[in-house]
């Protein structure tokens, strides 16, 4: 047999590697704003921890409890205990008069047009009955024709849940912190016992990180379905055209009008509404939990990413913005 005979075989060329994540940008902005821990996952595994055995280390996380809570509501909403779109008046005792239309979806949208102000808000925690306190204020707006962030009305949604389940931390941790394997997690009454629904859970990345896998996955975890995946979507996406950046008690990248509240990060001056997205350089489908001082859960479904910060409050509201952890998160994993 001649050589021009011999069959031809192709040599695939080899793959060209994965460049592994940097995350150089990433720590860059963990340090200059002081935070204690930042943490990123990729699917299940954990491809970056800053400092290094930061994960487990608990700090208060303020209004990500408020995401928590939503989380709860749509649990007991799906056990049919309560529905989103009661008027809370059916759950609340001595409701006033005045609010008799507003819903359980309008005090987690911001759309309840309860009266708020900082020194009711100031009062509110300074009060030994936060919920009593939360309860007292009157009715500014029709419900759902303003949008206003309202510790005040996220409160009352502590007597909701007693409500429908009894104690609302008893509940959390055999639906939702035990299944995730919560391990750092507590949550922090006022002084008549009733648990803070806007501001009053301590927390460690690894806990956070773990209640972002559940949202991130459609409300599996573990091989089990904990929250219905019709409810993560709808605690994700936008509750009002009032403010395409915030869902129920979740924030959102959606397109529209958005209210990007600073003062629920600590920063005394609020930006102007403006068009377009909350961090134009994520996906469009990334959401977040925010709380006082940045502490951040930020979640990319279309990425299969998760990532968390918690520290003190930077310097200035643009030292760490929705756009810019999320945007270090992405850079790191795909680095050029």
């Amino acid at each position: 047999m001649s050589d021009a005979s011999l069959p031809t075989v192709s040599v695939p060329p080899s793959p060209t590697p994965t460049p592994p994540p940097d995350f150089t940008r990433l720590r860059g902005l963990a340090d200059r704003t002081g935070s204690t821990c930042t943490l990123v996952m990729r699917g299940d595994e954990v491809v970056h921890e800053h400092p290094a055995g930061s994960r487990h280390a608990t700090r208060r996380v303020y209004s990500i409890t408020k995401s928590v809570t939503a989380v709860l509501l749509a649990i007991v909403a799906q056990e049919g205990a309560l529905g989103l779109d009661d008027p809370v008046a059916r759950h609340v005792r001595d409701w006033p008069r005045e609010s008799a239309d507003v819903t359980v979806r309008h005090l987690m949208s911001m759309t309840s047009g309860r009266t708020w102000t900082e020194a009711l808000d100031t009062a509110m925690i300074r009060s030994g009955d936060q919920t009593a306190a939360a309860l007292a204020v009157g009715q500014a707006d029709p419900p759902g024709t303003a949008w206003r962030y309202d510790n005040l009305a996220s409160q009352l949604l502590s007597a909701v849940l007693e409500s429908a389940v009894g104690d609302p931390e008893a509940f959390a941790r055999a639906r939702l912190f035990e299944p995730l394997g919560l391990t750092d997690t507590s949550w922090e009454r006022d002084g008549a016992g009733h648990v803070k629904t806007y501001a009053g859970i301590v927390s460690s990345c690894a806990d956070l990180a773990r209640l972002g896998v559940l949202m991130r996955d459609g409300g599996r975890f573990g091989g089990r379905q904990l929250v219905p995946a019709e409810a993560v979507a709808e605690l994700t996406t936008p509750s009002s055209d009032l403010n395409a950046a915030y869902g129920l008690l979740w924030w959102t990248n959606a397109q529209g009008r958005v209210v990007e509240v600073r003062r629920a990060a600590g920063f005394e001056q609020d930006r102007e509404p403006y068009r377009g997205r909350l961090a134009p350089g994520a996906p469009a489908d990334a959401f977040w939990a925010l709380g006082w001082g940045n502490q951040l859960l930020a979640v990319v479904p279309s990425e299969d990413v998760v990532a968390v910060r918690l520290g003190p409050k930077p310097a200035g509201p643009e030292d760490l913005t929705f756009d810019g952890f999320t945007g270090a998160v992405l850079e790191g994993l795909r680095p050029s």
